[in-house]
């Protein structure tokens, strides 16, 4: 198989590529794990660049062109953009330059509003998220009779970056956000950054035992094997496929939180062009 924007040879044994503005886009990558255990995945968290939230359409745009070239140069066979303000700002121009599966995280509005039995439907994710025609149209599809709560969670973001995952101003900042939803009837929350993931805990203890959360990680997952397996590209290692990690950011910072978000010990190489 040819990628056209790059001439390269797309090979069935080549790696899966995730991109993610800085370390949240693990949480997509734990799950590609678990779905496709065999396959081999090269990470990239743009934590030179990040947050992707409070940056321009523009701006995203190019970073997610930058990386996905950075990616097939690595022989990459699909693509997976594991962040919310990406997939809203870049995703259309990612798939009319390269022919490769580009599969892209939304948040799950669509099961949401299936689910919910209040109908009141809480969103937590980035300003820059919210502010995506992408979601915009989702909320209009699927919000004739729900009532959707649009929560923007500035700093959010940042204490995940840090791998702050329980500390005080950690926890207040969910208390913060989670509360006023709660308070409003919501008995879904969705999780409409990949970094939310990782504060799942504090979310679950605030928002009470009432409320359903919903990450679409694992419908990420899904979406990326049946694409592979329809472009004939499902492959990987009967003994179990390996992971790179690579940052725009300064390795020294981003490696101990890279480490204690994946659970093992793990190398990450840096990558010029963050700014």
């Amino acid at each position: 198989m040819q990628d056209g924007a790059q001439g390269q040879t797309v090979a069935k044994h080549g790696p899966i590529g995730v991109f993610d503005s800085g370390v949240g886009g693990l949480s997509v990558l734990r799950a590609i794990r678990d779905e496709l255990p065999g396959e081999h995945l090269v990470y990239v968290a743009d934590s030179g660049c990040a947050p992707y939230g409070e940056r321009s359409a523009a701006f995203v745009v190019e970073r997610a062109l930058t990386i996905t070239e950075f990616l097939v140069r690595q022989g990459a066979k699909a693509i997976v953009v594991a962040c919310n303000t990406a997939t809203g700002a870049a995703v259309e121009s990612l798939r009319a330059r390269f022919t490769i599966p580009i599969v892209a995280i939304e948040p799950a509005v669509k099961p949401a509003a299936a689910r919910t039995q209040s109908r009141v439907v809480g969103v937590l994710a980035t300003t820059g998220t919210l502010s995506s025609p992408n979601v915009g149209k989702l909320l209009a599809n699927y919000g004739a009779d729900v009532e959707f709560v649009i929560q923007p969670c500035p700093g959010l973001a940042d204490r995940v970056e840090k791998g702050d995952l329980d500390s005080g101003q950690t926890r207040e900042l969910v208390r913060r956000y989670v509360q006023p939803i709660v308070g409003k009837g919501a008995d879904i929350l969705v999780l409409g950054c990949t970094h939310y993931p990782f504060l799942r805990p504090i979310i679950e203890e605030v928002a009470g035992p009432g409320v359903d959360i919903i990450d679409p990680a694992d419908a990420v997952a899904r979406e990326l094997r049946r694409r592979l397996e329809a472009s004939g590209l499902l492959g990987g290692s009967a003994n179990g496929g390996g992971e790179q990690f690579w940052t725009t950011g300064k390795t020294v910072d981003v490696e101990p939180v890279v480490r204690q978000l994946w659970g093992r010990g793990v190398m990450v190489f840096a990558l010029s062009g963050g700014r």
